[in-house]
Order: C-alpha cells, then structure tokens, then sequence
C-alpha cells in the first residue's frame, strides 16, 4: 500500500542555495547604467537543458522545478527516471508533461502487492495500459510487481521497446501458472529489444526459466545482464539450470545468480559448474555467485569444522583466466575454499581490470608469512571494495599487507574473522587513510563497538560510511588487556624483521596522534575525534540490548551524520522483561542533522499475541524499540516491524502506531508490513506527513489480508485522508 499527495516529492533546500537572481519571488536588482545583469536563466534552453539533465538526484530536481515556469518546462522535458506512488485507481490522471520517461518503476503503486489494474473491468484495465503509454511513450526500463502474468500482457504490448525489465513478488508462486508462464510474455512481447532481466525481488520456481531461455533462444543470446540473486530462495539455482542458463546466454556481461555450494545437497555447485561458467560466458565482467544460506542469514559465521566445499584451487585459477575482462566478482561459498590465496594471485594477473572483490568463505587469503613481499589477495593492487568474510586464518599480519599491497581500497568490509584485532585493523585503516571512505565490521570476536570505532579512527576525518556491531562487552581495562594480548600474538609469528615492522607501523600511528593525551600508551587517542565527513552510520544490535552506551565509544561528534540504519535481531522468546524501559533512541538527538533513519526489527522473532508469563509480547518490544524516537527531527523513517514466524504475521501494533505519531517532523513513513486500519489513522496527526507506504515485501508475504487489516477499501479511504489534509508547503 502506498499514499503520496501526487506521484513527485518536492523540496525547497535546492532553491534556497540558488542565487537570488534565478528566485522569481525575489526581484533582481536594478541594472546598473554601465553594464546589463545576465542570470542563469538567460542561458540558450539547448545549454540550460544539457545542465539540467546532469542532475540525477530527484530532490534536487524537484526543487529545480520550483524556480520558474522556464526550470519547470525545461525539468520535466529532461527527466528520465520516474517512481509512481499513489492507488493505481488514479493512473488515468497521471501528468502528460514527462515525455522523455525511459525508466519507470510502478511497483510501488497502492494496493500494494495486488496484480496491477486487476481489480478493474478488462475493457477499463486495456485503457489505462493506453494511458499509460500515452504518458510515458519511450519507457525502455520498466519495474513492475508482477503477481500474475497478466500484469505483463497487459502492459508489455504498450512499450514493444523495453530493454530493460525488472519484476518485482514476495507473493507465493499460484500453482496454476504454467511453467516458464511468468516468463513467457517478457520474451514475447520484447524480444527484440530485451537486454536485462532483474529477477532479484522475484520468487519464482527456478525450473521455470531455463526452459523460456531454451524456447527463446535468440532472444536469450541477446542478453547481457541476468540477475537471479534472489533472496526468497531456500535451495537456489542447481548446477545443471546454471549450465542451460549460460549456454542459452553466451554474451551475458553480468550475471547473479543464488546457488548451494554445499556439496551434501543435490545438484550442487562446484568445479564443473563453474568451469562451464566460465567456458559458456567469456565476456562477463560481473560475476556473482552466493549461496543461498548466506541469503538467508547473512551473519552466520561459519567455523573451520563447517566442511569443504567443492571449489578447488585449481579451477578458480582456470576460471580466472578465461574471464580476464572480469571487473567485481562475489563468490560467497558457505563452505572452505582452502589454499585460495594462490587462486587470487592468478586473479591478479589474469583479471587486470578488476575493481570489486568479495569472498566468503575463502581460507588463506593473505598469510603474510614474509613480510618484504605481497600474496594472496594483497597483490590485488587494483582493487577499490574488497569484502571479506568468515576467513578464518586471516590475522593482523595479513590485514597490514592488504593495507600495503591494496593502496587504492575505497571501501573494505570484514566479516566473521575471529583472529583478527583492533591493533591489526587499525594499522591497515591507517595505510589506507587517503583512500579509505566506506568501512563495515561485523561479526569479529575481538571487535566490539569500541574497539572497532578505535580502529577506524585513523580515518575519522575522511570516513563517509560505517557499519559497527553494537556490542558492549568491552570495559577500559579489557581493551588494555585486548591490545597488548594483540602486541603478544604479533611476536608469536617469529620473525625479528615481521616484529620491526609492526613496531614502526605502531610508531607511526603515535606519532600521528601525539598532538592528542593518551590514556593507555599504546598509541589509541582518547580524546573525543570529529568525524566530519561521517553521512551515513549503521548499526546492528542484538535484541534485549541497549543503545545508550553508543556515544561513549567515540560516535559522539558527528555534526554530517545524515542516514543511519539500525538491525535489532535476535529470539524475543525466552527473554526477560528488559532492565531499562528503552532501548535508547533518544541517544541519537545528538546528531543535528540526523534526518533519515531505518529501523529494521524484521528478524526479531517473538509471540505476536500472547507470551508465557514474565514474557514480553511483541506489541511490548516495540514500545521498547520506539519509544524516544519521537525525540529526533526525522524526515524520512522505513520500519519493519518484528514477526512472529509462526504465523507469518509482520503487523504495526498499537504502541508503535502511537509512538509513531509522536515524529512530528516526518515527510515520508515506510511501513514494511501489515497494520490495522484504525492504527493508520493515527498516523494523520503528523502534520507534514505526505507520503506513506505500507509493504509486506517479505517472503512469503500474506496471500490474503485479513479482515481487521489493511485491505483494498480501507487503503483507499487512508489514502484519501491523507492526501485531503492541507500541508503549509
């Protein structure tokens, strides 16, 4: 469900940095007798146009729009990308004046997850189709919820030019659709265009495409982007489907698929499946393979007990070079690729334009044995994301020769290494300081919340995004005890040189931070850092914990901390009443310019009605997740509420509807579940609030509401009260 007052957002912030000649409300000052004043909008329209259309952000285009009717005319004729927001009953009012649309997104439009137009008379729903084609006549991507077929026929014979199509369902296969039946019309219809197919937000049944890929072969060959990196799988993509998939699309230049690596299962994936990968694409330049356990829980850390998996060393080299003009590759496996270090030394020399790296799984990334020359994935000197993850030999030693060896590293993501300490991930954050923007720890054993912000401080003057678990374990005198139990293991690697050059890296950082009191001696700043360019924070948080410890870690001073995320997870059920009455959001007024926030309570599971006593239902959690967010000027907020699984129930309980429309401050409210329509309500006492959006985009999501829910009548008459209120601007 969606409600929005129109199908475009406005805001002002644009124009208030614009000059005042360029303000119609303003009146330009009096020319001077010697010269005439010239403005921006005296510019040539083919040049004011060209200017216009390189600006990409929608905010800043809607503002764009407010400044004339001549920024108007020229804004609407140079937009190419447009979402539609709003019931799809209005589609026959949608605005002519966009002409030059080639990406439009309408899976968005309200009743959420309901077949488009289906509810409307056939000869009514061939209509709008019309309409909409005559609004938008040079579609060439389109996004769509497609919970039947039928919402394809109908539109895909509007825009016979598409190349781009992505489908949207969190909805449940219906058994009576045809095998390849959700296919057929996009190969039909498009074929001669088609050139991406996005099917990461679709279920499907996986038998169901490679016999559409078959049937359509030319069409097939034609493609070169393919993605099935989709989430709602439980086993994947088998190895024989990847074979026909790639065979039927030998020029596929990006391809995403979910698979199971786990070589217990049927049909897994392993040497061959890859080796023909490789053989039946060569001109891939993205390639991701992930297993659909990592999909489904992607913060599981798998120990070294966890198995082998069928991926040899030897075939990744094979595969790297046959796909030597490869530029990101993900390979998550689930299960140990051991000995890979030689793998991604190949990967170096056979994939020179290599920017993007990301393995799960992979032991001996970096062994760092010798420390006057580079291997494993330290050689990888091209990189700019490097992603590591469950790599259970990595130490500080080989973290310093990535940071050595990988000097161009933008963004570096570590993940379930439990070896690995702040003293190590420090001194590799320090060599990557001029480079080192984007920064996500999490699952490390030695890495809580303080100790991950003490490594990172480095860059705290640079640093734009940072993820951190919010873990609390650690006091002062454990950190101590942390850094020199780390300065130990250095001196166990036994070689004197190795010691010299993490004593001089050491040094280093002293030396860098002399200007600051140091409470320990080991080189750690306690004084207070600005992080100055930090905009985006996010945080993950074990349910049952506390926020409030957050500012002590360091995180206090971020004056351009615009976005932060926050994942609470865990098993409500077991747990006792919390000590404390909140969890702590009010902490987070301390940013001044905190405007958009996610609050994601998805994976916290619990008992949706009743609880065992001393328990907590799940209308009691989110009283304690929300409470205090009424505290903080938010503009925009996405929640998902907690579920309780046994019932596939993900719903807005009273106190969070009432806790809601304490933010007074909101524009835009996103609601990732279910919620009755009387707790909807209460929500138009936000005075601004001009956007609302109610989705259960979780698998599988409700087939059918249910009574006291949010059903297509009571969507409308929300909507219709929300967009009847008069907002000031």
């Amino acid at each position: 469900m969606s409600a929005s007052r129109g199908s475009l957002s406005s805001q002002h912030n644009l124009l208030l940095l614009l000059p005042s000649s360029l303000s119609h409300t303003t009146p330009p000052p009096p020319p001077m007798a010697s010269s005439t004043t010239t403005t921006l909008s005296d510019l040539p329209d083919v040049i004011l146009s060209t200017i216009i259309s390189l600006v990409t952000d929608s905010r800043s285009r809607n503002s764009l729009s407010l400044v004339s009717h001549k920024f108007l005319a020229l804004e609407r004729s140079t937009r190419s990308h447009l979402t539609l927001r709003g019931n799809a009953r209005d589609l026959s009012v949608v605005p002519r004046c966009f002409r030059s649309i080639s990406h439009l997104d309408l899976s968005f439009l309200s009743p959420w997850g309901h077949s488009l137009l289906a509810t409307l008379p056939p000869d009514h729903q061939n209509l709008l189709a019309l309409s909409l084609k005559l609004c938008f006549p040079s579609i060439e991507s389109l996004t769509v919820y497609s919970r039947t077929p039928i919402t394809l026929d109908l539109l895909l014979p509007q825009w016979l030019q598409i190349r781009h199509i992505k489908l949207v369902r969190w909805h449940q296969r219906e058994s009576q659709i045809s095998l390849g039946g959700d296919f057929k019309p996009i190969f039909e219809y498009c074929g001669g265009f088609l050139e991406s197919l996005d099917l990461s937000e679709f279920y499907h049944w996986t038998e169901d495409l490679p016999p559409v890929l078959l049937r359509y072969a030319d069409v097939a060959a034609r493609l070169n982007r393919l993605d099935l990196l989709t989430e709602s799988f439980t086993e994947g993509y088998k190895s024989s489907e990847i074979v026909d998939i790639t065979k039927s699309c030998p020029n596929l230049k990006d391809f995403r698929v979910a698979c199971t690596f786990d070589p217990r299962y049927f049909e897994f994936v392993g040497d061959e499946t890859l080796s023909s990968v490789a053989m039946n694409c060569p001109k891939l330049t993205i390639l991701y393979m992930v297993d659909t356990a990592s999909l489904a829980n992607p913060r599981a850390v798998s120990g070294n007990d966890s198995g082998d998996s069928a991926v040899t060393t030897g075939t990744l080299i094979e595969v790297f070079s046959g796909l030597g003009n490869l530029e990101e590759l993900v390979l998550d496996v689930g299960k140990n690729v051991k000995d890979s270090g030689v793998a991604l030394e190949a990967l170096d020399r056979k994939c020179k334009k290599l920017r993007v790296l990301k393995v799960g799984q992979f032991q001996g990334v970096c062994s760092a044995s010798d420390w006057r020359r580079f291997d494993g994935v330290a050689l990888c000197g091209g990189l700019k994301e490097l992603l590591i993850k469950n790599s259970g030999d990595l130490t500080d030693m080989g973290l310093i020769a990535i940071g050595r060896g990988c000097c161009k590293l933008s963004k570096f993501e570590i993940q379930g290494c439990e070896n690995v300490t702040v003293m190590g991930l420090r001194t590799m954050v320090t060599l990557l300081r001029k480079s080192l923007i984007d920064v996500r720890i999490s699952c490390c054993k030695n890495l809580d919340a303080s100790g991950s912000v003490k490594a990172v401080e480095p860059i705290c003057d640079r640093i734009k995004k940072l993820h951190i678990d919010c873990v609390w374990s650690s006091s002062g005198e454990e950190e101590e005890d942390r850094v020199e139990t780390s300065e130990t293991n250095y001196e166990d690697y036994g070689e004197e040189r190795s010691q010299k050059r993490c004593k001089y890296t050491l040094e280093e950082e002293e030396l860098h931070c002399s200007s600051f009191p140091s409470s320990h001696g080991n080189g750690f700043c306690s004084e207070d850092r600005v992080w100055e360019k930090l905009e985006y924070l996010s945080l993950w948080i074990s349910v049952g914990e506390f926020l409030t410890p957050l500012p002590m870690t360091g995180l206090d001073d971020c004056p351009n901390l615009e976005e932060i995320r926050i994942k609470i997870e865990g098993d409500c059920r077991g747990k006792r009443r919390p000590s404390e009455p909140e969890l702590g959001l009010s902490c987070l007024a301390l940013y001044p310019k905190l405007s958009k926030m996610q609050l994601d309570c998805g994976d916290t599971i619990g008992f949706a009605l009743t609880a065992p006593p001393m328990q907590m239902d799940l209308s009691l959690w989110e009283r304690f997740f929300l409470t205090g967010i009424g505290n903080l000027s938010l503009s925009e907020l996405d929640y998902w509420p907690p579920q309780d699984r046994d019932v596939n129930q993900r719903s807005l309980s009273l106190p969070s509807a009432g806790l809601l429309q304490e933010c007074l401050t909101l524009r835009k409210l996103f609601i990732h579940g279910t919620a009755h329509e009387h707790f909807m309500n209460f929500l138009l006492r936000i005075p601004n609030l001009r956007d609302v959006q109610l989705r259960e985009d979780y698998y599988p999501a409700p087939e059918n509401d249910m009574s006291t829910e949010m059903r297509v009548g009571s969507c409308s008459r929300f909507e219709d009260q929300l967009n009847s209120r008069n907002i000031i601007d």
